[in-house]
């Protein structure tokens, strides 16, 4: 029986136009009416994700940043690693070429969540992340300079294409073993996301940690995704659904299948596996 639910928010709980479809919110309530506990699991930080949630039920816990730190909806906090300070200016220096995609995100109560130093933000693929978010986006002289404390993440966006070598020239160096890389990827608009955390973090770990603090076992567990970081998550988990717009490396990767965001998915695997069973 499914006791916990993990659901990713972009591409999965949201449709293409970035909303909660009816059918999606009413199955989440539903889930939770029956003792089925809620858990976000995204690569947002805890501010960007908790736009995306207001319709949804009160009692949510969220695992944001990849699986780097867990929150109650209330703030409360029940998992939290972060990236050795040395490790992230390794990650830095090693990472030059990059810069202009470059930003270091730390786990603050508001501003300087997430510090720049040359960053374009009239990049039309970072505008609309940079008005929802401007309360926490500070702007630095030099980015290894605001590393004063440990971040929760060196993170890069862009093109799918530099992204891709970013991961690559990261997986090369001798820090490599210090890190977990996550890429999320959206091909069609040839955006992509490089998210740089210790070691042993990933949506899957954050899952499981989070599971037992619940009494919560893996076979109990039931994950929902569409992107190369949801694949942790899906594979720990004792059910692990794509949406049917998932990208093609998950959708044949021998997970259960469901209909697209814009199809309410999500809510056809809530009904498929928890609520009609």
């Amino acid at each position: 029986m499914i006791r916990l639910l993990a659901i990713d928010i972009d591409g999965t709980l949201l449709d293409s136009t970035g909303r909660v479809p009816p059918a999606n919110r009413a199955a989440i309530d539903r889930a939770a009416a029956a003792g089925v506990r809620i858990v976000i699991a995204t690569g947002r930080s805890f501010h960007f994700a908790l736009q995306a949630l207001e319709a949804l039920p009160d009692d949510l816990t969220l695992l944001v940043y990849n699986g780097a730190i867990a929150r109650t909806r209330s703030g409360d906090t029940l998992l939290r690693r972060l990236l050795p300070q040395a490790v992230a200016r390794d990650v830095l220096a090693a990472t030059l070429e990059w810069r202009p995609d470059a930003a270091c995100v730390f786990d603050r109560p508001a501003a300087g969540q997430l510090v720049y130093d040359r960053m374009d933000w009239s990049h039309p693929n970072r505008a609309g992340f940079m008005r929802r978010n401007a309360a926490i986006i500070q702007a630095v002289d030099r980015l290894e300079d605001a590393v004063s404390e440990d971040p929760v993440q060196v993170t890069f966006n862009g093109g799918v294409r530099a992204m891709r070598a970013i991961q690559a020239h990261l997986s090369a160096q001798v820090v490599a073993a210090h890190l977990e890389v996550t890429l999320t990827e959206y091909p069609q608009r040839d955006f992509s996301l490089v998210d740089v955390c210790a070691a042993g973090t990933t949506k899957g770990t954050g899952l499981a940690e989070v599971a037992g603090q619940f009494g919560i076992a893996q076979g109990d567990v039931m994950a929902v995704g569409d992107n190369h970081n949801d694949r942790d998550m899906l594979e720990w988990a004792g059910i692990g659904v794509v949406m049917g717009n998932a990208e093609p490396e998950l959708k044949d990767a021998g997970f259960h299948q469901t209909g697209s965001n814009d199809d309410a998915g999500l809510a056809q695997a809530i009904e498929r596996f928890i609520l009609g069973a």
